[in-house]
């Protein structure tokens, strides 16, 4: 499977640890000797960036087998990917690839554990990690979130349209009529607001919004909202939001929601790959 992140992109992390050659491999007169190069997991872990890793090896000029896919749950000592090449290859991409499979399954590890925390009490519960990651490696992270189970919430600010209460400090007007401009504005867009109370929510719901984005709620008081709005007409998706993660997924999805929306993941600790190299001969 070919890697999600482009060439170019993988190129930039390699040329940002390596601008003007590999000095203590050149230094040493190694480059040229043959060597083989293997990647295993040292931690319990949901692998990512598998595929990123292997390209970036073969841009250093390298062979891989690519053993393990992303998404793969791996055991310690499970191998990723054996390659073979120039030494100097090798140990120019060594550790951009390590530590891009470490960061990343860290993160889809700990998505992958929210997922299924919620999927033992309500299969069909979407997990939706936030655009809450580091500036500049959204697309690192989107492959990490999809490689552990979950969704993204929002890729941007461009694709959705979610109204904060920092946006309706702006606004002189009924939430219905909010919610009527909207509509006029963008008819085929679904329409998210997020609530803090279970009175604001049950208001947002009767003026038309299409889900609720419940800000940290209390499992208790997602259970009484939902079971409020069983008895109306007005049905909204109902997401939790604000500290989701892998302890309370269960309790919110008994509770009733529909969406799990976490930023938990990205703060997740990497997970342990361990690497040897060693000469053919």
């Amino acid at each position: 499977m070919p890697p999600s992140i482009p060439y170019a992109d993988l190129q930039r992390l390699l040329d940002d640890d390596v601008p003007f050659g590999d000095l203590t491999t050149e230094a040493l007169g190694i480059g040229a000797r043959i060597g083989t190069m293997r990647l295993a997991a040292r931690d319990p872990m949901v692998l990512a960036m598998a595929e990123e890793a292997a390209a970036i090896i073969q841009l250093g000029g390298c062979e891989v087998d690519l053993i393990a896919a992303s998404g793969a749950r791996l055991e310690p000592g499970a191998p990723v990917l054996v390659a073979r090449g120039a030494a100097s290859g090798l140990l120019r991409s060594w550790k951009v690839a390590q530590t891009l499979i470490e960061i990343w399954s860290g993160v889809a590890t700990a998505a992958a554990d929210i997922v299924a925390a919620a999927r033992a009490v309500s299969p069909t519960i979407a997990v939706a990690c936030t655009r809450k990651n580091t500036p500049g490696t959204k697309r690192f992270a989107v492959a990490a979130v999809k490689a552990g189970g979950a969704v993204m919430h929002r890729l941007g600010l461009s694709e959705t349209i979610l109204v904060f209460g920092e946006h309706r400090g702006f606004l002189d007007e009924p939430l219905a009529a909010t919610v009527q401009r909207l509509r006029a504005a963008s008819p085929e867009k679904k329409l998210i607001t997020e609530v803090s109370a279970v009175d604001a929510a049950l208001e947002a719901a009767e003026a038309g919004f299409d889900v609720l984005q419940l800000e940290k709620f209390a499992p208790a008081d997602v259970a009484a909202l939902v079971q409020r709005l069983a008895t109306t007409p007005h049905r909204p998706v109902i997401a939790v939001a604000g500290g989701v993660n892998a302890a309370n997924a269960a309790a919110y999805a008994q509770a009733g929601a529909q969406v799990l929306v976490t930023s938990a993941p990205y703060m997740a600790k990497p997970r342990d790959v361990q690497v040897t190299i060693r000469p053919d001969s």
